[in-house]
């Protein structure tokens, strides 16, 4: 029996304007340059220009709640946005996923009536990266195999690899990714032969699911330009000694191949040149442009912080759309046709004039906190010593332009800075802090560097264990646990002791 019951349940949302800004803020230059385009493009009544101030009727003000009633609505503009209604987005709804923008046709914007691009002085240097491991492989599929079902399984294939180049989904898994995909039985068998041929693709070792895999491929790639009894002893001690290899016991290996130590050591030598991540290398040069949304520069003993406007331009609402309303006012007679219109020319200026208001509050926003950074951050923007970088949260710059931490993080992904030492990411500013013995409040940067500079500088044939790291800190000032000594020796991606030794 189905029983009915009422109950009361409270919900926060964001209203579209508030989303607006909320997806504007996000946005790094480039990204917020082709919003723009996009935007002048769906909305007419947007257009290119500086506002002259003019007056819009009163008609026009209000916004348009979509039916013919006399009511009025009250608008909201970003800048009445509570922060704490962003923060509860992320906690309580899903917002719809930022649209990626691809297109590299850049629109004529200009950013006033004057602007030349060829005289322009480039203030903001453009950092251009190729195509990913990813659209290399997939180029060399097209060029190496002919049938098209293989084709697709191959793509399945590369689309299921990791960042650094491993295939560590099962191949049954990705069969029914397949079979769900195209509506396709594969089989495991014919995924593994395309497998095969993947990994005779470049780099060499791409599409390897063990280390173990990934260093045999190398090996026979080097093979196939002539052998030599260095790689295949190094082939044996991969087949039948990796455990042994993996935790440097080389004497252990030596005699179970029973091999001289020093012929060993150069079959270990060749292996130490192999590519644990094949596709690391190729990863570097991602597809992508990056553009920096500031830059900080000191001015005559003064920091100046400008916000990259790129090809930005000025926006107001169209005039011709004004106009429009004003006419259809001084019509007397009202026909379904022209309250169509009314509704249709009312929605577009009311939409341009809640994307100008958060193009406004994106700006005011982004310039409030990169303010906010270079003051805490002042003694590296004045001298670019990564030692001077002090410890800064997201909540520290929150409190310090008061608004809420969810908003300080968007401004923070994903965007860049120019300075005069280089570019770094806004997140490069954010670190934990702990305090000398000295009573100093300093960065985890600093202790990592230390760390990393004097694993750099060790004996290689007796290499510091974490107590010993734990003690060279401590004579510097820096009293820690060896467990928090290990944590950041794992964040530098340092092995331990025994697996530095050299051999």
């Amino acid at each position: 029996m189905l029983k009915q019951n009422l109950s009361h349940k409270l919900q926060q949302k964001l209203s579209p304007q508030q989303l607006m800004f909320v997806k504007l803020l996000e946005l790094n230059t480039l990204s917020f340059e082709q919003r723009l385009e996009d935007e002048m493009i769906e909305n007419p009544a947007l257009e290119a220009g500086k506002d002259d101030d003019e007056i819009i009727p009163e008609f026009a003000e209000d916004s348009f709640d979509g039916n013919d009633s006399d009511g009025e609505s009250e608008e909201v503009t970003p800048s009445d946005f509570d922060d704490s209604e962003i923060e509860e987005l992320d906690k309580s709804i899903e917002t719809v996923d930022l649209p990626e923008y691809n297109d590299d046709d850049t629109g004529d914007f200009r950013l006033n009536e004057d602007y030349v691009p060829d005289a322009e002085e480039k203030e903001f240097p453009i950092v251009s990266f190729t195509s990913s491991f990813r659209d290399n492989l997939i180029e060399q599929v097209h060029n190496v195999l002919d049938s098209e079902q293989d084709e697709k399984l191959a793509e399945q294939i590369v689309g299921s690899l990791d960042d650094d180049g491993y295939l560590r989904r099962e191949l049954r898994s990705i069969a029914n990714d397949f079979l769900f995909q195209y509506n396709i039985q594969a089989q495991v068998e014919d995924l593994e032969r395309v497998l095969k041929i993947i990994q005779g693709f470049d780099p060499p070792g791409v599409g390897a699911r063990t280390l173990q895999e990934c260093l045999l491929i190398q090996i026979r790639r080097k093979e196939e330009r002539g052998k030599n009894p260095i790689m295949e002893l190094a082939k044996l001690v991969i087949t039948n000694c990796m455990e042994d290899f993996s935790k440097r016991h080389f004497e252990k290996i030596a005699t179970k191949l029973d091999v001289h130590v020093d012929y060993l050591k150069e079959a270990v030598h060749f292996i130490t040149k192999l590519n644990p991540k094949p596709a690391s290398a190729e990863e570097d040069r991602k597809n992508e442009t990056i553009i920096p949304d500031f830059i900080v520069r000191d001015s005559y003993g003064e920091l100046e912080i400008l916000i990259n406007q790129g090809n930005q331009p000025d926006l107001r609402i169209s005039k011709g759309f004004i106009d429009t309303l004003v006419e259809f006012e001084r019509h007397q007679v009202k026909t379904p046709q022209s309250k169509e219109a009314v509704q249709f020319v009312k929605q577009k200026i009311d939409g341009a004039k809640w994307f100008i208001e958060a193009v406004k509050q994106r700006q005011n926003t982004l310039l409030n906190t990169m303010s906010a950074i270079v003051d805490i951050q002042r003694e590296f923007f004045r001298t670019g010593d990564a030692s001077k970088v002090r410890p800064m949260k997201l909540k520290d710059i929150a409190e310090k332009i008061h608004m809420d931490i969810s908003t300080v993080s968007r401004v923070a992904t994903s965007k860049y800075v120019q300075t005069d030492y280089g570019i770094f990411l806004l997140k490069y500013f954010f670190s934990e802090g702990i305090v000398s013995e000295g009573g100093e409040e300093i960065t985890t940067k600093e202790v990592k560097r230390i760390m990393h500079e004097a694993i750099n500088n060790e004996d290689k044939n007796n290499p510091m264990n974490d107590d010993e790291l734990t003690e060279l800190l401590k004579i510097k000032g820096y009293t820690m646990a060896r467990r928090t000594v290990a944590k950041y020796r794992e964040q530098l991606n340092i092995p331990v002791a025994r697996l530095r030794k050299a051999f």
